[in-house]
């Protein structure tokens, strides 16, 4: 079984109270990846997007698990959970009061939320189908970790979950609150996975013994096992994606690539590859351009 002391030992990198450089997170490395276009709207115009609920639910299941966690192990109860619900919602609301724009005015709000707030609770239900919390200590919940490649990279990311085994094996956990996906979905959650895999890889030497999705919306679970060379190549990876990065960052040539994703995208409005026209490109940030909001890292 995997355990630990069931402490968080927040950032395994630097301290993060001077600024940071820029760095690469799963999400925005993801970004590059589908669209260097994509990537420029959300790291470097940091333009706003309109969250779904499927987004902010997410979110909130999220929380409540991290909070459910620091609980002591007999209190990791349906119950427990589903009473976390309600004020977990509540204080992400007042903290980010431009996340209650998920409820709109065409109908009754109270209505709708109630509503929402249940689908919550029905991934709540999905979790302990999938495993009992009371049988766990991992070492850490939202764990941010940081690490620099030997090229240079830095590499930054929350994971949702790390076990730890008494024995040293380590697992990566990290919760989807949609259904299991099809395969560009699931190479996407690899992609992230392996991301996390490496970081710690390289922060602790130890490549983990087990990456696991858990999907709580249709009560599905895979693992997956990396090995140091597939580790190696996906580090080939990052550090070609960063490379083309710092190529782009200059003139602001990010271009983009129209595929069936765009359906998804928000930024349709200002996409050349629709016939209109990016806004003027704002120059290469600094401090930091790798941070994940909590909507990404629920996601």
């Amino acid at each position: 079984m995997f355990s630990g002391p069931g402490t968080d030992q927040g950032s395994t990198g630097a301290e993060q109270a001077a600024p940071r450089r820029p760095a690469l997170s799963p999400s925005r490395a993801g970004d590059f990846k589908q669209c260097p276009l994509l990537y420029r709207f959300r790291a470097i115009d940091r333009l706003p997007e309109t969250p779904s609920k499927a987004q902010v639910r997410g979110t909130v299941v999220h929380a409540v698990l991290e909070q459910l966690y620091a609980l002591p192990a007999a209190e990791r109860v349906p119950e427990t959970a589903h009473a976390l619900v309600g004020p977990t919602w509540a204080r992400l609301a007042e903290e980010q009061p431009e996340l209650t724009a998920i409820f709109t005015e065409e109908s009754d709000v109270d209505e709708q939320r109630a509503s929402w707030l249940a689908s919550a609770g029905g991934m709540i239900d999905g979790y302990f189908e999938l495993e009992d919390p009371r049988r766990l200590e991992p070492e850490a919940c939202e764990l941010l970790v940081e690490t620099e490649l030997d090229s240079g990279v830095l590499l930054r990311g929350y994971i949702d979950r790390l076990d730890v085994a008494p024995t040293g094996e380590i697992r990566v956990v990290d919760y989807k609150t949609g259904v299991a996906p099809r395969e560009i979905g699931e190479a996407k959650a690899l992609f992230q996975m392996k991301f996390y895999a490496l970081a710690l890889w390289r922060l602790r030497g130890v490549v983990p013994r087990q990456l696991r999705l858990m999907y709580l919306a249709d009560r599905q679970s895979l693992a997956y096992a990396p090995d140091e060379a597939e580790l190696k190549r996906f580090e080939r990876t990052l550090d070609a994606i960063w490379t083309a990065i710092l190529r782009a960052a200059p003139t602001g040539d990010f271009r983009p690539n129209k595929s069936r994703l765009c359906d998804w995208c928000s930024h349709q409005a200002i996409c050349p590859a629709f016939g209109n026209t990016a806004p003027d490109y704002p120059g290469w940030p600094e401090p930091d351009s790798g941070d994940e909001t909590i909507l990404e890292r629920a996601d």
